[in-house]
């Protein structure tokens, strides 16, 4: 009968790691992390974190350039990082043999087209919807004002596992960042992940850097705008042709 002398040893090494509050991650949480992120493609956080419908900083004193709404996967596949959303002058210069999407809106919430997105990745068990005459999938998790089954409403059968919206159909997630988190081993470190920062056009700012400026810009009261002082209402004066005498 074999006698593992290594067990005690290695238990020994691992509590006092602990206990001195180093080494962070185990190497099989590590890599059993970084086997979940492979099974992704490389571009999918970066499109996920991106900040798009915003005038692109590289192409402003052009009067051609407009909202950045398209995306390039093989600069994201390969960096691990992208440049982020791109205008249409961006793809002419630097991305014109590139693999593309265009990102569009439906009710100021980024939304890309089955068919353009179905060709490069799996997304059974996300619900779609058809805007537009065109069936379209949401990128992110979308903000709900009450939860579901509340205000009256009756509550659907149908949720999604991550969120808890109200999905139309049989589907698991109500978009790709829900199934990316769903899917994942642990949740908290997926959506870390996701929400990891990533390159803005211009390459300085990161696009949470700019979602955080966008929030405290919201959230501070405008200035009022000045309204002139209204004059006083002051003792009416005859007027000095009043007291003349026309003589013929």
């Amino acid at each position: 009968m074999a006698i593992d002398h290594e067990s005690p040893f290695k238990e020994l090494r691992l509590k006092k790691r602990r206990i001195m509050g180093g080494g962070g991650p185990e190497p099989e949480e590590e890599a059993a992390s970084a086997a979940y992120r492979d099974q992704w493609p490389r571009w999918l956080q970066p499109l996920l974190s991106a900040r798009f419908f915003a005038h692109c900083k590289t192409h402003s004193d052009s009067h051609r350039s407009g909202e950045c709404n398209m995306f390039c996967l093989d600069c994201s596949a390969a960096a691990g990082a992208g440049a982020g959303a791109l205008c249409s002058l961006c793809l002419a210069h630097a991305h014109r043999d590139h693999h593309t999407i265009q990102i569009r809106r439906s009710s100021y919430h980024d939304v890309i087209r089955v068919s353009d997105i179905q060709r490069f990745m799996d997304i059974a068990g996300v619900q779609t919807y058809v805007i537009n005459s065109a069936r379209v999938v949401f990128l992110n998790e979308r903000p709900q004002q009450q939860k579901p089954g509340c205000g009256g409403k009756a509550a659907s059968a149908n949720l999604c596992e991550v969120c808890a919206r109200s999905l139309l159909d049989n589907f698991r997630f109500c978009s790709l960042g829900c199934k990316v988190v769903g899917c994942a081993p642990d949740a908290a470190k997926a959506r870390n992940w996701l929400l990891r920062p990533t390159a803005a056009p211009d390459g300085n700012a990161s696009s949470s850097a700019l979602r955080n400026a966008d929030r405290k810009q919201s959230f501070t009261p405008p200035t009022p705008p000045s309204m002139p002082a209204k004059r006083r209402k002051g003792i009416p004066h005859r007027a000095p042709f009043g007291s003349l005498i026309v003589e013929y």
